[in-house]
Order: structure tokens, then sequence, then C-alpha cells
């Protein structure tokens, strides 16, 4: 009785059966996507919104309380001028002129009432403070006129340096500067992945088949999350995110089904029998694999941050949208074309993977692994722990301008204003919450505070600043800090506050909510909040990966192995992260200056993305090996066989998502250098020194014993496997 096919096969021959419908129905998906996203517009989270902990409660408080504003600052600066002098008090009065006359701008304050509290100790430098009433997307929209302003100042007065930093300022600097990188990466990682396609397909049709497919998946999903956005905001990186893993898994999988269909060719089948092979097996292992990869992404659900559920949101579906896209509409493409697909042929092409065919570097790897596989074991995880080993000191932190801005004039301005203003420094902020913050109760706790901090002189620097709300409900006292804002200075003023001077004061007044916000604050509180979590979203991906790997291949030996395997790739990433980025190695090479720290969102938002993108590798090996364990081999000859074969594809893939993630290596921003390493680094390991060297190695050692199944858990389902199609017949 002939099998019943699988679902990646009944799915390829319906639409090879019915090409128009699949083909139109998915430009129509994606056209309606498309159109349904422009319609409602993407909701973005607010930041002062997404925070956790205290610190979250507290930004929340005041947001929610204080009118909206962006503050923002005008440097007045020069090498030979005092502050005092006609010449400099004359470029403040035109400073502060034009900010008055200029739209959207209000309460302008100049450096020399207060006794002169807005000139530098060093008398050389004043500021100008001044506010742009609105919420964060109005005051962007405004700041253009101040920045106008400022700089038709600072034309007038070339003696002086004249240049604005603010909140405004900056995030229109840094939504410029990152449109611009993420621009760069888009023109050079479509053509460069076009390039890496033609040597791998040798023909134009090929090549591009997909790219197209890449794209248009993620138009549709990026399409779709307007819509979901208005129900649940999303972060404000989404659509690069999108972008980034769409490209990657889309390639990834169309490559995947593409190179089978055109090995079954070659090995004789016809056209309907190779479609439907490649359907079944490579079909069957994009199906898997997507799978596989939604259910890790899924884990950022439970980090607690609006932010990583957003990025989970945005990744699973266009996993979705790219799996789907590769059992359906590729299907009928490639029936519609049939050979035509290998039309438009690029000349010497042919002739240079012939050399490298015959060169068989892979085939020569992986027998000499096979012929000594404890050596190569013991030698490659080796090397894989020694890379990891840096990562047990891994600093982490929510980065400051200087590094979200990378050499942006808005960060240099940042860094001038900081060593001429050293009170200006990292402010540590208490939010007070009361029925009337001008009570005398709460009054007198603020001056207690304020008292107290006084005090510590070692910890705290400058007189504090209040700020109350218009209904007198919520105070915000701000604090100087010493410290830069990362440091253990800088955390010992918080655990100041936090463990003494606010619990002794504010919090021994009934009916007050007293809550410490600030940079050291959000960073610790985003830590301590990640690292409660780390735990849920750990055993919730290792979990899911070793359940549908169980199920998939019927062993309980594989998904440990897969687990292990995978974990060491992403710990010798986190290691080269450490290396790079916390101790300096390679500055010069990628053009950024260390901060010391890793981005705080980056280790947990690594180790999801790559256990979910080393799987499409691991499965799609593993099918090829079972496949051919299924049909007599040995498990030394499958595994050989499967590496061998699927080699050119897996190299292939690894070149192009290693090529991707190696252009945001080369952005301006330090937190996307940090993605890119991350990323390009464990594919590159992942599809070197894991699936060529540690994979078949372990899988000689174990023999037999990889496809052990207790016979308690034999009650496991099948997943049907394609029958043999004989090419005579097709």
């Amino acid at each position: 009785m002939k099998d019943k096919p699988n679902i990646a096969g009944r799915a390829g021959r319906w639409s090879a059966q019915h090409r128009k419908t699949a083909i139109f129905g998915w430009l129509a998906f994606v056209i309606a996507s498309l159109v349904l996203g422009g319609m409602v517009g993407t909701k973005t989270l607010e930041v002062e919104e997404s925070g956790v902990g205290d610190s979250g409660r507290a930004d929340k408080i005041a947001f929610e309380a204080f009118p909206k504003k962006a503050s923002e600052s005008v440097l007045i600066q020069s090498e030979t001028l005092e502050a005092t002098e006609p010449q400099f008090r004359a470029a403040v009065g035109d400073v502060v002129q034009r900010l008055e006359k200029t739209e959207g701008v209000k309460r302008v304050d100049g450096p020399y009432a207060n006794d002169g509290a807005g000139v530098s100790p060093g008398g050389n430098s004043a500021l100008v403070n001044f506010e742009i009433p609105g919420d964060s997307k109005k005051t962007q929209e405004l700041v253009g006129e101040a920045l106008s302003s400022v700089a038709a100042a600072a034309e007038a007065h070339p003696e002086l340096r004249i240049e604005q930093y603010g909140e405004a300022s900056l995030a229109n600097a840094l939504d410029e500067s990152v449109g611009e990188d993420f621009k760069q990466a888009e023109y050079t990682s479509l053509p460069l992945t076009l390039a890496i396609l033609l040597i791998a397909f040798g023909a134009l049709v090929a090549a591009g088949l997909p790219l197209l497919l890449a794209i248009s998946a993620v138009a549709a999903t990026v399409g779709l999350v307007g819509p979901i956005s208005q129900i649940a905001p999303v972060g404000d990186g989404i659509s690069s995110i999108i972008l980034l893993i769409g490209l990657a898994v889309g390639v990834d999988y169309c490559l995947f089904y593409l190179r089978r269909e055109r090995e079954e060719r070659a090995a004789g089948r016809g056209e309907e029998a190779a479609l439907e092979a490649a359907a079944a097996t490579s079909g069957r292992a994009v199906l898997i694999s997507g799978f596989t990869v939604m259910t890790s992404m899924a884990g950022m659900y439970l980090a607690g941050d609006s932010g990583f559920a957003s990025f989970a949101t945005g990744t699973i579906l266009v996993v979705a949208v790219s799996m789907i896209g590769s059992l359906t509409v590729l299907p009928a493409i490639l029936s519609k074309l049939g050979d035509r697909v290998d039309k438009g042929r690029v000349p010497l092409v042919g002739r240079v993977k012939r050399r490298m065919a015959e060169m068989g570097l892979w085939s020569r790897v992986v027998d000499r692994v096979l012929r000594r596989p404890l050596l190569s074991a013991l030698v490659s995880g080796g090397l894989l722990v020694a890379l990891a080993l840096p990562a047990l000191h891994i600093h982490t932190a929510l980065s400051g301008p200087e590094a979200l801005a990378g050499d942006l004039p808005a960060a240099q301005t940042y860094d001038r204003i900081q060593a001429a203003f050293p009170s200006e420094g990292v402010p540590a902020t208490v939010v007070v919450k009361a029925g009337d913050v001008t009570s005398a109760p709460v009054t007198a706790a603020i001056d207690e505070l304020e008292a107290g901090a006084a005090k510590r002189k070692d910890l705290f620097e400058g007189p504090p600043t209040v700020e109350v709300s218009p209904d007198k409900t919520v105070a915000s006292v701000s604090i100087p800090g010493a410290g830069d804002g990362t440091d253990a200075t800088s955390h010992r003023v918080l655990d100041e506050l936090r463990g003494d001077l606010v619990p002794a004061t504010l919090g021994a007044v009934d009916g007050v909510e007293a809550k410490v916000t600030g940079e050291t604050a959000i960073t610790q509180d985003f830590n301590d909040n990640l690292t409660s979590h780390l735990p849920y979203v750990f055993a919730f991906v290792l979990s899911a990966a070793f359940l549908l790997l169980l199920v998939t291949f019927r062993s309980i030996v594989i998904p440990i192995k897969a687990i292990v395997l995978n974990m060491l790739s992403v710990g010798a990433a986190y290691g080269l992260l450490v290396l790079v980025f916390q101790d300096g190695w390679g500055e010069s090479l990628l053009g950024f200056e260390s901060n010391g720290a890793i981005a705080a969102w980056l280790p947990l938002f690594l180790f999801v993305i790559l256990f979910g993108l080393s799987m499409d590798y691991h499965v799609f090996i593993l099918t090829r090996v079972r496949e051919a364990f299924d049909n007599g081999m040995s498990t030394e000859d499958a595994v050989s066989h499967a590496i061998k074969s699927t080699a050119g594809v897996v190299t292939s893939a690894a070149v192009v998502m290693v090529a991707v993630f190696s252009i945001f290596a080369t952005l301006k921003g330090l937190e996307l250098k940090q993605m890119g390493v991350g990323l390009a680094a464990a594919v590159l390991i992942d599809a070197t020194i894991i699936r060529g060297v540690l994979l078949p190695a372990t899988m000689k050692l174990l023999g037999d014993w990889n496809w052990w199944l207790p016979s308690s858990l034999g009650w496991l389902p099948e997943i049907a496997r394609e029958p043999e199609v004989d090419p005579a017949k097709a």
C-alpha cells in the first residue's frame, strides 16, 4: 500500500497542480498586507511606558503627570573668550533671542541667572536651556525649527562653538542616522545576497528566486505588523529585525528547496517527480525548521519586557510567512519554470563551481573527522569552550547616547557638555506620588531627602532640583550623582537612595509612593528583570526544541545533542562579543570605542535568534541523515552522505547569513555593530565547526545510539516520510 504523503509533500503537490491560484494568491496576500499596513500605520511603544521595575513605574507616573515636553540645551563655548566678556555675552543674547522667536520653543533660560549657574566652572562655556512642549513624536517634528535657529546663530558667530543637544534633537539625529544605516544595509545586503546566490546556482533566474521570495515575505510581514501594533504596540526597530530575520530564513528555505529539486533533476528524475521529492524532503525540513524557529522566538514573550514581546511578534510572523511561501508559491513557480529555472547562466561560474567540487573541501574534512571522531570532537569542542569562557565575565548595560549615536555631532556635543559641566552628569531621579506633594509632610520629607544627599558628598554632586506636576500629585526630585551611569560608583548612588535615603524619608510618610529612576536605575531594573525571567525563557526554548526534534526524529539522543551543540555555538558567540566589545579587541578594525559593556538586551535576543536559526542547518542535515539511514545506510555512511550532499547548500546559506549580518557590523551605532558581529560569528561557527566537525564526529561516536528511543515513548506519532518516486514513471 502506498504511504500517505507528508504535509509538505501534499502542499507542494497541490501548489504544482494549482499554479495560478498559488502564485496569484500569494501576490494578492502580499499586496493586501501592504495596503492594510499602510492604512492603519504602525503604533510604536512610548519609551516612558516600556520600562520595568521601580524605574519603569517611576517613568510611567511622571509621564502621565507632567506635561509632555523635550528638554534641550545650547552649548556656547570658546577656547579664548570668557563667558563674561561682551563678545561672548552678545552671542548668548543672540541665541536667546532667536530661540524665543522660534515656533514651538518655550521657557528659554539664559546662563547668567541664578548666580551664573549656566556658566561652566572653567568660565569658557555656557548653556542656554529651553523646552519644546509635546509628546516624543511632536517634539521631533518641532525640533527642526530650533536646530535651524541655533545653526543660524552659529553662522553669525563663527568665533564661538554654538551647538544644540537634548532629548528631541538626539532622537531626531538618531532616527536620521539609523535610517541611513538601514538604507545602507538594505542597499548593500540585497545585491550582495544576489551575488552569493549567483555563485551558488550559476544562473540568474535560480539566484533571483530566493531573494524575491524573501523580499515579498518581509514586505507582507511589515504590512501585517501594522494592525497587530494597534493592539500591542511594537518597538521602533521592528522593521529592521523583520528585514534581518526575513532575509535570512526566506533565502535559506528557498535555497534548501530549490537545491534539492535541482539535485533530483540531475539524478534523472522527471520534473514532476523531482518537485515532489523536494517538497516531501526539503519541504518537510523547512516545515520542521520553521516551527522550531518560531517556537524559539516565542521565548521572548516570557522575557517580561514589551520590547522583546514585539520582537517575538515580528520574528514569528516573518518566519511563518516565509515558511508558508516556501511550501506554497515556490513549488508553483518551480513547476511553471521547470528547467528554465537555470536560465541566465553566468559565464565562468560553472567552471569555478566544478573546480571547487573537484577539490571537495568538505568531503575531505568529513572523511578525516569520521576517521578520528574522538580527537575531532575533543579539539573542536575544546576550541568552542575556550571561546565561550570570556562570557563568564560579561557586563551588560543599557546604552547611553554615546553608544547609540556613534560619531554623530549630537554625541560629540553631549561629550563636550559632560566635560564642561561635570555636575550636569548622570542624575538619579526620585519620583514622588501623593495626594498633594506640596503638603507639609511631603515637602518636609523631600527636604530631608535633599539634606541626606548633601551629607554624602562622595556620592552626590550639586544641588537637587524639584519639579511639581500641575495637579500637585507628583514631584520629580533630580539629584546629580557621581559616576558615569554604569560604573560601581553610580550603583552605590542607587543603592544609597533605594536602600537608605528614600525609605528613611519619603517612605516614612503615609500615602506616599516614591520610586527611583534614571540611567543607572533603568539599567539595573532591566538586568534584574531579565535575570529573573531568563530561566523561564531558557526552559521554554530548550524544552520546546527538545520535544519538536524528539517527535520529528523519534530519538531522545538527537534533540539532546542538538541542544548541546547549539548552546556551544551561542556560548562561543557570547565570548567573542565580550572579547571584541567589552575588552576592546578590534576597535580600530570595526571603527568603534568600547564602553566596557554589551547592550543589555543583546544576550537574550541573540540566544533566541541564534538557537532558532541554527536549527535550520541542523534539521536540514539531520533530515538527510535520517532519510539515508531509513534507506538502509549505516549511521556513519548516512552522516557522510548527508553532510557531503548538503555541504553546498549549507555553505551557500551560511555565507548569505554571515554576509548580511556582517553588514550590520559596519554600521555606526555600537549596538548594531554588536548585533551584527554576534549573529555573523555564531552562524559562521555553526556552519563550520558545529556542522562540519562536531556533528559528524559525535554521530559517528554514538553510532546507532543516535536513534535510540525508550520503549516507553513508542507511542509518539511518526511523521510520514514521502515514498520514493520512480523516475521512470515521472
